[in-house]
């Protein structure tokens, strides 16, 4: 069974153990990544192939980066600050509620 997202296109989330956040660019319905990056998470925390991965314009203190998320491992982050990842501005602008609205038509 196909669960329907938490989480829309747009909407800035929280990893719920790492210290990252992001804003959501595309969604898969079940798991749609490599056996090799599956089995590289820790057999403790590896999450469950049936449910939405969403794919992130990520940030931590450091670095901005791709992420690739299970549901599982997100929240939804109500900080008011503004994600500084440079790929963001070629899909999104910032939107008045502090999530991003997509600024065009593009093919997944």
């Amino acid at each position: 069974m196909i669960r329907k997202a938490k989480f829309q296109i747009g909407q800035v989330v929280k990893h719920r153990i790492y210290p990252f956040r992001g804003v959501v660019f595309d969604v898969d319905p079940i798991f749609d990544n490599t056996d090799e990056w599956y089995q590289s998470i820790p057999e403790e925390i590896r999450p469950s192939k049936d449910q939405p991965f969403y794919h992130l314009f990520a940030e931590n203190e450091e670095t901005e980066y791709i992420a690739y998320v299970s549901e599982q491992n997100l929240l939804e982050d109500d900080r008011a600050a503004p994600l500084r990842h440079p790929q963001i501005s070629e899909m999104f602008r910032l939107g008045e509620d502090g999530n991003y609205v997509s600024i065009g038509q593009f093919k997944h």
